[in-house]
């Protein structure tokens, strides 16, 4: 009988609880970008304003290129946003969410 249980118990988990087979992965893939700590660099300066390449390069004491590649990567995965400015690219949190899946990362390692 717990066997039975289990088993309907399980069920429901997968049905209810579980997300499907590309929520899964897309979360996955979100949380791999937030395993480089170049980006979150890069995203703690973004809490503060919006920069350019060359600002964030000279704040991170950085090179552009390494910038702008770790750019193109939250910009993919839609953690940044930018906009044009004159001949420059301006970068920004693409929104609250950014902050507060940081916040809570740091206090949980706090903890």
């Amino acid at each position: 009988m717990a066997d039975k249980e289990a088993k309907e118990s399980l069920e429901t988990l997968k049905k209810e609880t579980i997300p499907c087979e590309e929520e899964l992965y897309d979360l996955a893939e979100l949380f791999k970008v937030f395993g480089d700590s170049t980006r979150i660099r890069i995203l703690y300066a973004l809490f503060e304003s919006e920069y350019c390449v060359q600002d964030l390069a000279n704040n991170l004491n950085m090179t552009q290129s390494a910038v702008s590649h770790q750019l193109k990567i939250l910009k993919s995965s839609k953690l940044v946003g930018n906009r044009r400015k004159g001949k420059s690219m301006i970068y920004y949190l693409a929104d609250d969410h950014v902050r507060t899946i940081i916040n809570q990362g740091k206090e949980h390692i706090e903890e």
